[in-house]
């Protein structure tokens, strides 16, 4: 009897449809489609694009696609990930840093500075930390509003390979950036922090966080210093969201790129 049913079982599991692995390009629309529309920025005109190697948004006000890499994508196991390549984005986008920097060459002739000489290889990408940690604050935002978990953008980071001088000094990839998430999912949604997220990366990640917490809170005015940190993102945070929406889908610094290239 024991045979038979076996052997049923086994004939049972060879008609099932095997399942396909997780592609992240095909759900990059859905699911970025759905970050528009949870938070309220209009989505019916809006263009998702999965293109190789880096991403260039700077003419998001005008053609409204928002073009995603491949390469992110590579990290992302589902649709929290996703999320966190495609908020991340979204985030730029909503902080105007592409518009700034053709303000910038506007009054430039397009001449680099020396530091944007030494990120060259990161242009297309966006050029410098401060403006990636700005972003991914409020692609946080806009993860939770969505109902997405804003831990995976901790994942993303962290699964990717560091650079030399962080493997010597024990850090995870892309410390700095998953600390600043870490720390203002901390301030801003502690109950997402008390929830975690289910993987090695993240669980690995903790790790070195937890030790760079227990220093910090060992001493009052680092203490104190992030905290204020954490209130200034919120707050630059929500304005740039709201304003992107209250403008029709244009940041501050398209609306002051469109007035001074039209006056040109």
């Amino acid at each position: 009897m024991k045979k038979i049913l076996f052997t049923v079982i086994a004939a049972f599991l060879l008609i099932l449809p095997v399942s396909a692995a997780y592609n992240a390009s095909t759900k990059t629309p859905v699911v970025g489609a759905n970050l528009l529309t949870k938070n309220g920025i209009p989505s019916s005109n809006v263009k998702f694009m999965v293109v190789s190697g880096n991403v260039d948004n700077s003419e998001y006000s005008t053609n409204k696609t928002i073009n995603v890499s491949t390469n992110d994508l590579t990290y992302a196991g589902n649709d929290n990930e996703v999320a966190a390549v495609v908020a991340s984005e979204l985030g730029h986008i909503i902080s105007g840093h592409s518009a700034k920097n053709k303000i910038w060459s506007l009054f430039t002739g397009g001449a680099s500075s020396d530091s944007e000489t030494l990120t060259s290889s990161f242009v297309s990408s966006y050029k410098t930390l401060k403006e990636d940690k700005e972003a991914d604050n409020v692609a946080v935002d806009l993860m939770v509003k969505a109902g997405y978990n804003p831990l995976a953008i901790i994942v993303v980071l962290t699964k990717q390979t560091g650079t030399y001088w962080e493997a010597i000094q024990g850090k995870p990839a892309n410390a700095e950036r998953a600390m600043n998430v870490y720390n203002y999912v901390s301030y801003a949604y502690p109950e997402k922090i008390k929830a975690g997220y289910g993987c090695n990366e993240y669980r690995n990640f903790l790790t070195y966080a937890n030790s760079v917490v227990a220093e910090r809170k060992a001493d009052s005015k680092a203490e104190s210093k992030n905290t204020k940190t954490q209130e200034k993102a919120k707050k630059n945070a929500t304005s740039q969201i709201t304003k992107f929406k209250t403008r029709g889908g244009l940041s501050g610094w398209d609306a002051a790129y469109e007035l001074l290239n039209s006056s040109n």
